[in-house]
């Protein structure tokens, strides 16, 4: 079955990726470029940022969470994350100041950013191969711009990306359209010539509003089953990537 590009069935492989070996395909038959979202897609920071988490929940009498548990938290930013670690472990006390919790957790997710942060399987062979093919890359997170950078440096990842656009580089993020325009327009690519690829509900959504097609993952960060977000197509490895991408084209 193909991929709809309607939001209706999706198209999901399910054979065993080779992290090792990826087929090569011609540069004609892969899109002129690709937009990644960074966690839950291309890299596992949820035990870095379990860690800030439970360096601030003690504060309230709360916590701690569990790794597994922020993997379907992540999303929208910090802030709501301490809120969702908050309502996941009794509720938002009375009088809690989310604000300085915040502040707490940023500063200490800032200093322990790659503690325990990797890259998903087979990102950096993925990642090799679609540049060697010359398709231009791209990532929209809504992570901060800054930290999204260091992030990417620190891993050696940062070089592989044309641009970066985090969650405080516009005035809006996902899922509003204009964040995954405007990381298209620095890549210097147009919405027919891109596909999106994400883990959660705010990549699928930024991605239809732009009319961009997208691909779902189905290992990251969702409150929602990857299978009810409406993507275009799954894929369960980051190395089953290229071969699904042929079928954008």
């Amino acid at each position: 079955m193909e991929p709809s590009f309607s939001g209706g069935p999706c198209h999901k492989l399910c054979h065993s990726p080779s992290h090792e070996f990826l087929r090569v395909f011609s540069m004609s038959s892969l899109p002129r470029a690709v937009v990644f979202d960074l966690d839950g897609t291309l890299v596992d920071t949820a035990p870095d940022l379990t860690a800030a988490l439970n360096h601030v929940l003690p504060r309230v009498e709360r916590g701690p969470v569990t790794v597994e548990s922020v993997r379907t938290m992540v999303g929208q930013g910090l802030r709501k994350l301490i809120e969702r670690s908050l309502v996941a472990t009794g509720g938002v006390p009375d009088g809690v100041d989310i604000d300085a919790m915040f502040v707490g957790a940023f500063e200490f997710y800032r200093e322990h950013l790659i503690d325990q942060s990797v890259p998903f399987p087979a990102a950096r062979d993925v990642l090799d191969h679609l540049t060697n093919d010359g398709v231009t890359l791209g990532v929209c997170t809504n992570k901060p711009a800054a930290l999204s950078e260091t992030l990417l440096g620190e891993l050696d990842l940062i070089d592989y990306f044309a641009a970066i656009l985090g969650g405080d580089s516009l005035a809006v993020k996902k899922p509003e359209a204009e964040h995954l325009l405007t990381t298209l327009a620095h890549m210097n690519v147009a919405t027919q010539d891109a596909v999106m690829i994400g883990d959660s509900q705010a990549d699928i959504e930024v991605a239809r509003a732009a009319e961009v097609p997208v691909v779902a993952v189905s290992y990251g960060y969702t409150m929602i089953p990857v299978n009810e977000l409406g993507a275009d197509a799954i894929i369960d490895h980051l190395a089953d990537l290229p071969e699904t991408l042929l079928r954008f084209t």
